[in-house]
């Protein structure tokens, strides 16, 4: 699949770049089909991204928001990625947007995944945006390597919905919509940030498996163009 990398000073110029690509998709999308929707990351890098994106002024109230991947863990909990994008965007003017969220209080992963199924199916598909991000052993969304249910995740015949998924150093089980969800977004985003970054990405972008670097999958298979974001 096709990638662009759009290359920024710093962090700051990245979030408003990113800003300004995503709100002019949601507009569009609203002024297309009356509504728009966006999939976020968790993690610390798109803090600023958030609170820049969270100034647009768009009509929040035909958006919905909702998370690529999240941690089984209640949004009250300081690992929880509602609460970053509670805290960081859904304030403001983008306080009107409509969230909906991958966790729900339910007695395992596994219900608390049919039930986000179930609830972000209203989405409709494709999403407007998807914005992903990367960890250092590759991942992306929560495909990890030696995952649980990674060859699932990644197969692009699974069906659209969340599915869990549990992995060495992952911490809590994880809630993570599949790659058959993400890849044909309108919009579809990597944020990276750092030289460190950028050398993983180099090493997925050469030869070896998926099932080792799982962000190869949306740069082998996506069917949107992949829009990689990246500072130093």
């Amino acid at each position: 699949m096709s990638t662009t990398l759009h290359t920024f000073d710093n962090g700051s110029a990245l979030a408003e770049g990113l800003a300004d690509a995503v709100s002019a998709a949601l507009a569009a999308g609203i002024a297309t089909r009356g509504a728009a929707s966006i999939a976020v990351s968790g993690g610390s890098t798109p803090k600023a991204f958030f609170q820049a994106l969270a100034k647009k002024d768009i009509a929040w109230d035909k958006v919905t928001v909702t998370l690529v991947d999240e941690r089984f863990v209640p949004p009250e909990s300081d690992r929880s990625n509602h609460a970053l994008v509670a805290a960081n965007l859904l304030r403001g003017p983008a306080a009107k947007a409509h969230f909906l969220p991958l966790y729900h209080a339910a007695a395992s992963a596994e219900d608390a995944a049919l039930l986000a199924s179930k609830e972000t199916a209203r989405i409709g598909a494709p999403f407007d945006v998807v914005v992903l991000g990367m960890g250092t052993d590759g991942h992306t969304a929560s495909f990890f390597p030696g995952g649980t249910q990674l060859s699932r995740a990644i197969d692009a015949t699974t069906p659209r919905g969340v599915i869990t998924m549990e992995a060495e150093g992952a911490g809590e089980p994880r809630l993570t919509f599949t790659f058959s969800s993400l890849h044909d977004a309108r919009l579809l985003v990597l944020h990276i940030e750092g030289d460190g970054k950028k050398v993983v990405l180099a090493k997925a972008e050469g030869p070896g498996d998926e099932a080792e670097m799982p962000i190869r999958t949306m740069l082998r298979r996506a069917a949107s163009p992949l829009q990689i974001y990246w500072a130093p």
